[in-house]
């Protein structure tokens, strides 16, 4: 197994367990346990949003669904160029979490509509890992 597929593997298991709390434990305030925002449980309460709410929830794990099984393709099937241009897309697409993602849960944070404090910081510093990891994994697996 090469570094490349190493990165993705590591990626696909903390998606799958991200995953797996969306869809036993959405209400969990660890991984991506929607437990977190203060809404959340209001809204699911509510019986004319609950349903709604459930969808959405369902929808993001079906969603990362779809990239775990890419990347399970791509370990197993991929050749080295399939790889490592996964790497570069999965740095892409994260990277995307800054564009709209971080600003609302920056705010959302400010807003006191977060229980745990500052937790954008602390999701800042999971999604910067990620990319620096796979910054890392790309410049190895090139040299």
């Amino acid at each position: 197994m090469n570094i490349l597929q190493i990165g993705i593997s590591v990626f696909v298991f903390i998606e799958f367990l991200n995953i797996m709390m969306l869809y036993f434990m959405p209400g969990s305030k660890m991984g991506n346990g929607v437990g977190v925002f203060n809404d959340y449980h209001t809204l699911n309460e509510n019986e004319d949003s609950k349903e709604f709410v459930g969808y959405l929830i369902n929808w993001v794990a079906g969603a990362k669904l779809i990239f775990i099984m890419i990347g399970i393709v791509v370990v197993i099937f991929g050749n080295y160029n399939t790889q490592l241009y996964t790497v570069v897309a999965l740095i892409i697409s994260i990277l995307s979490f800054y564009w709209r993602l971080f600003p609302t849960i920056k705010r959302l944070d400010h807003q006191e509509k977060i229980s745990s404090k500052w937790y954008y910081k602390t999701l800042n510093y999971m999604i910067l890992s990620f990319v620096i990891g796979f910054f890392v994994i790309l410049i190895v697996s090139i040299i």
